[in-house]
């Protein structure tokens, strides 16, 4: 996609002095704190935070690996990165078809599903126009306590020491594979495919494997079957066939914000039973039209007797070991206890991510964390409990699945999220830093933030 780009915004960047105390430093720069700079940008009081970000990787990048031909985001257009938050942002994904031109075309595309690729583009957008200030290239390797702020020790392209009395820990989703597999050129996670196929030789066997059951999985299995049209690609995964995503309006409730304050209000036992009833509106379940092209096309090769997609359900791999130029895969079926042998030039792992353990990013605060059996204990301001006494909050934006509930790790509350932790994080300074502990107010709703307030 060929695009006009928006040179950052260069005003933060040139006041940057060695010893500054910021107000907040933000780790990590994806959508998530993406949308909260956008957040105290759009706001009176938060547009005097002193604010810096730090990114590993070089540039802003969302997931670019699955940015596959013909896939669509899961989510509504209108959950961009502020529509919710205020519906007159100039960060929104309205506004962002306007300055590139295709509202009209858009609007006569009858969807509220955009493409990966132009979703993509929105968010580069979105990061290229907020004025913030980000260090791409550098990442957190600890976070210690010096009197009266936390000191953030980074390295990289900005290597050296950030001083902040907030800290908002945004570091992702870790990729997960199979027990006992170990990644190698041949053999990776899906998050990686796009780079992954570059960096292979012209295929060999002619015969790839994908493992999981979830949407990416089908993706990718769909991208394989039709760029290598001449290549055996097989799935494989546990359940009996894809099972499809629940996307019904009652069920698409568990992500609205409300949702949200149920969620943190409930007892250990309702937020489990939440979690179990509503699991296949986001794990191991694929969009429906997505199941129902791939079933047509094996049983239009089941009839021409040229067979080249084999959906494997009820299945597992027992081993993945990469040798020369292929990859040896055994498969088992479970019902029937066969095992089959699969010589292919790659096995794509689509087994989904592992939320972020907060501790990583802590590192000598990581002892400090106060901790439940179901994960750290989290506020509902998203503000991370710890023992002692510390000279500011630190925030979690993700890593909260079990405290908040199934959105946490989604783009559906991301606009929402942003403000709510704005509007704590800006109640934090005015206090001086401190004050929250113990403070009633913590444990409520923080108000939204809004254009203005």
């Amino acid at each position: 996609m060929t695009v006009d780009r928006i040179p950052p915004h260069p005003a933060r960047r040139r006041g940057r002095q060695p010893d500054e105390i910021h107000d907040i430093v933000g780790i990590g720069y994806g959508p998530s704190n993406l949308a909260l700079a956008i957040a105290l940008s759009e706001s009176e009081a938060g547009r005097s935070v002193r604010a810096r970000f730090v990114e590993r990787q070089e540039t802003f990048g969302w997931h670019r690996g699955m940015l596959l031909p013909r896939t669509t985001m899961q989510v509504s257009f209108l959950k961009d990165l502020a529509t919710q938050r205020n519906a007159r942002s100039e960060y929104s994904f309205v506004n962002y078809l306007t300055e590139r031109g295709r509202l009209n075309e858009f609007i006569n595309h009858q969807t509220f599903f955009p493409t990966r690729h132009e979703f993509h583009d929105y968010l580069e957008w979105a990061a290229a126009r907020v004025d913030a200030d980000v260090s791409y290239g550098t990442s957190v390797v600890d976070v210690d306590v010096v009197d009266d702020h936390f000191v953030v020790t980074v390295e990289g392209r900005d290597a050296g020491v950030l001083r902040t009395r907030n800290l908002v820990v945004a570091n992702g989703l870790q990729a997960r594979l199979p027990n006992d597999v170990q990644p190698s050129r041949r053999v990776f996670h899906n998050h990686q495919l796009l780079s992954r196929l570059r960096e292979l030789p012209e295929p060999t066997r002619g015969r790839w494997a994908v493992i999981g059951a979830g949407q990416s999985a089908a993706e990718v299995v769909e991208y394989l079957h039709t760029t290598y049209p001449d290549a055996e690609v097989h799935a494989i995964f546990g359940k009996y066939g894809y099972s499809p995503s629940d996307d019904s309006p009652y069920a698409n409730r568990i992500f609205d914000p409300a949702a949200v304050d149920d969620f943190h209000g409930a007892g250990p036992e309702v937020r489990a039973r939440l979690m179990s009833y509503h699991r296949a509106t986001n794990y191991s379940a694929v969009d429906l039209p997505l199941i129902e092209e791939l079933y047509a096309r094996e049983y239009a090769e089941r009839v021409s007797g040229r067979r080249r997609l084999f959906v494997r359900g009820a299945s597992r791999a027992l081993d993945i070991v990469e040798r020369g130029d292929g990859v040896d895969l055994r498969v088992r079926h479970d019902t029937s206890g066969r095992v089959e042998n699969l010589r292919c030039d790659a096995v794509v792992c689509a087994t989904g991510f592992a939320q972020m353990e907060v501790g990583d990013a802590l590192g000598g605060l990581a002892d400090r964390i106060v901790r439940d059996p179901s994960g750290p204990r989290v506020g509902r301001d998203y503000r991370l409990e710890l023992c002692g006494d510390l000279p500011g909050a630190i925030y979690l934006q993700g890593g909260t699945e079990h405290s908040h509930g199934i959105s946490a790790s989604l783009l559906s509350n991301t606009a929402v999220r942003a403000g709510e932790i704005a509007r704590s994080l800006v109640a934090g300074i005015e206090q001086g830093g401190a004050g929250w502990e113990g403070d009633e107010r913590a444990a409520a709703r923080p108000p939204r933030i809004a254009a203005g307030a």
